[in-house]
């Protein structure tokens, strides 16, 4: 199959394809009182889910140096691990996320992820709810440049073979939306995540959606209005 006919559409996870902010408000929280520092304002932290965990850290404390950064980052990651580890940390999928994946890959599209989790992380979600087979390219901010640099598309991009003009992005937040722009790839943002349905259209986002069923016939149609 050559470029001109591979569809590939990338899901960003945390907010998109699964509700992580319990788990992710609990660690942040955690991560910070280990390290003397007050404890962000969960709707602060929810504000930066989807950007590597250091900047979001920066951007929740911009008065503390570097080094404390790496401290609470380094906490962060040790809390999570541990939490991972006794099953304790929560990813459930969105309603319909599932359903809509299985519809888009019976429909001949190429599906991948693109987040500021680790691997690992990445992982321990799909293996939790065993999606891993459903994904042709996995793209976490431990191996690629976090949002909203648009390396984590060039590498989904590179690794399917498809081309951006029939490429979609899928998520809940700016740095998303921003992402895509920057890799000139269409966005669509869905309203059930972290940031309003202004922001992400003010970010880029070509039409917002309110449920995971409506995603196959959104991203059909942004791929035709591109080809068209």
């Amino acid at each position: 199959m050559s470029a001109q006919d591979l569809k590939l559409l990338v899901l960003d996870c945390d907010g998109t394809l699964v509700d992580s902010q319990t788990a992710i408000v609990d660690t942040m929280h955690a991560a910070f009182g280990e390290n003397g520092v007050a404890r962000p304002d969960a709707d602060a932290v929810r504000h930066v889910v989807g950007l590597e965990l250091l900047e979001a850290i920066a951007r929740l404390a911009p008065t503390l140096g570097p080094a404390t950064h790496d401290k609470i980052c380094t906490s962060y990651r040790n809390y999570a691990k541990a939490k991972r580890a006794d099953n304790s940390w929560r990813d459930p999928l969105y309603p319909g996320a599932r359903e809509a994946i299985d519809a888009l890959n019976g429909d001949g599209w190429l599906i991948g992820v693109a987040t500021g989790k680790s691997r690992a992380g990445l992982d321990q979600v799909l293996d939790e709810h065993g999606m891993q087979g459903h994904f042709a390219t996995l793209q976490t901010s431990d191996r690629a440049a976090g949002k909203p640099n648009p390396e984590m598309l060039f590498r989904a991009l590179e690794e399917t073979g498809a081309d951006a003009g029939r490429a979609v992005m899928v998520g809940d937040t700016s740095y998303d939306m921003e992402m895509a722009v920057n890799a000139n790839i269409p966005a669509i943002g869905v309203s059930w995540g972290y940031h309003q349905s202004a922001a992400l259209k003010s970010a880029g986002a070509v039409t917002v959606i309110d449920r995971f069923d409506q995603l196959p016939d959104a991203a059909a149609g942004l791929i035709a209005a591109n080809i068209g």
